[in-house]
């Protein structure tokens, strides 16, 4: 009787395990409860409530028919992350996991033609998925590390739905405005350059005596430089600047169709890009413009997104593709990201960590709000651990965030961009000949790693932790961080002694 039961209760199981997995394995039988995709504006809204509440949104704690619906949303194309690594190198069996993957998809979306992208160096693809069976066949995978939107475009649809602009800035961080600059904003340096006030606050002229960022590389990803700007190009080399070299890329694709290939080049078309290299490596020149820290340091320039925010597939993509060829390019010491977004993006974060890998000291944006973003603490990629956040805060402060600023517990470094009078810091206009101001904390991330090029660069042989634990010696609040500023702001004389 009881060897009966037994036989009974091993066929209850097998049956049921079968059963299991036919529906996992079968589109037919699998159970959807959700049908209808939220429309784009009740995505919008969970995101915001979710910040609001919880501080962070993730697509990996999202809903199967949430993660589908902003997919669906999404021109149907999706981010898949894979393997038990980011690093394909790291992953032996990448290519068949990969397979594996396509092959299930196939199989739910019933055609062939689903790959869009497959990376060369990270676990990553990006799929055509319509289904909401497909989403929940993957997200059951043991090796799929993420499966996100892959061209979602957030911000589009919250001023679509809002009012409000296309930034996590609340603007676009664009603009080609030349502006002339007051008197009390800079001081003329030899052999006839503008030094910018800040560059006193943080003791960076001094500073020059012991280093001027020389044989040290700095990796931008950003907008592009400007074509038209000569000292960000030909006369790069000018003054007492002298043996370096600038590198332009590009690698984005000015195209709202996520199929569209074919970089546009690495010209600057918003005006960012260039101010960003401009803080941290204009030429010390003889021709009456502002000056950036490291004015010996060399640049390798990635035009990466049309603008500051990272909203879509293409931006997404970009600034992956930035990071990973940063990351292989052995002459870059640190690299410097002036934008962002107000949630995590997977390829992303899998580029930053690949970077980060190969040495590379990495530096980020903590954000910069007006308006509906005023909400969201440090921003995306800034709080993950593999990259210094950094904040721009008021003349004379280490603990006063500039007035569209973000502040938070990520935040690793602070840099005084912001004066009484409301006047941020001098930069290289776009065009030649002329100059502007640019705040936020856009231009203290870019300030910051040019302090990081002077430090590596008075001492070449040190690792990236050595010349940060240096830059954390040299700041107000060591050994104890503040809870939202972190270090605060570096002297720079004393970390380069």
């Amino acid at each position: 009787m009881k060897r009966n039961v037994f036989y009974l209760l091993m066929l209850f199981f097998v049956f049921t395990a079968c059963n299991r997995d036919d529906l996992q394995n079968n589109p037919e039988n699998m159970e959807v409860v959700q049908k209808d995709p939220l429309t784009a504006k009740q995505i919008n809204e969970k995101i915001n409530e979710t910040i609001k509440t919880k501080g962070r949104f993730s697509w990996k704690e999202s809903s199967d028919h949430f993660v589908w619906s902003a997919i669906y949303q999404g021109n149907k194309i999706a981010s898949i992350g894979f393997g038990s690594s980011f690093d394909r190198s790291l992953t032996p069996d990448n290519k068949a996991i990969e397979e594996e993957i396509l092959s299930i998809i196939e199989q739910y979306e019933g055609k062939e033609r689903v790959l869009l992208s497959s990376d060369q160096y990270l676990n990553q693809i990006d799929v055509a998925i319509e289904r909401q069976e497909t989403v929940i066949a993957l997200r059951k995978m043991e090796n799929i590390r993420y499966l996100e939107p892959a061209d979602y475009h957030y911000f589009e649809n919250e001023r679509k739905f809002n009012g409000a602009a296309k930034s996590s800035s609340s603007s676009s961080g664009c603009g080609f405005e030349s502006t002339a600059l007051s008197s009390s904003d800079y001081t003329t340096i030899t052999p006839n350059a503008k030094a910018p006030w800040s560059f006193t606050k943080h003791n960076i002229i001094n500073a020059w005596s012991y280093s001027t960022g020389a044989g040290v590389t700095i990796g931008v990803i950003d907008s592009g430089t400007s074509p038209e700007q000569s000292l960000l190009g030909s006369s790069f080399n000018n003054g007492l600047s002298s043996g370096r070299t600038i590198s332009k890329n590009g690698v984005y694709v000015d195209s709202v169709w996520p199929w569209s290939s074919g970089f546009d080049g690495p010209n600057d078309q918003c005006g960012h890009g260039t101010s960003m290299a401009s803080a941290m490596a204009a030429p010390r020149n003889n021709l009456g413009q502002p000056v950036g820290v490291a004015y010996n340091a060399n640049l390798v320039t990635y035009r990466a997104a049309s603008n500051v925010v990272l909203d879509g597939y293409h931006e997404q993509n970009g600034v992956k593709i930035a990071f990973t060829e940063l990351g292989n390019n052995n002459n870059v010491k640190i690299i410097s990201m002036s934008m962002g977004h107000i949630f995590s993006v997977g390829k992303i974060e899998d580029g930053v960590k690949y970077a980060y890998s190969k040495g590379k000291l990495i530096f980020c944006a903590g954000g910069t709000s007006t308006s509906f973003t005023n909400f969201v603490g440090v921003i995306f990629p800034a709080w993950m651990s593999e990259a210094q956040a950094i904040t721009g805060v008021k003349e004379n402060t280490s603990n006063q965030k500039c007035d569209v600023c973000h502040s938070g517990s990520e935040i690793d470094f602070t840099y005084q961009m912001e004066r009484a009078s409301g006047n941020s810091i001098p930069v290289l206009s776009y065009y030649n000949g002329q100059t502007d101001y640019v705040g936020g904390s856009s231009v203290a991330t870019a300030s910051t790693a040019g302090i990081a090029a002077l430090v590596w660069s008075k001492n070449p042989s040190w690792t990236r932790d050595q010349v940060l634990n240096k830059m954390r010696q040299s700041a107000t609040y060591y050994p104890t961080p503040n809870s939202d500023y972190g270090y605060g702001n570096i002297n720079v004389l004393q970390a380069v002694q």
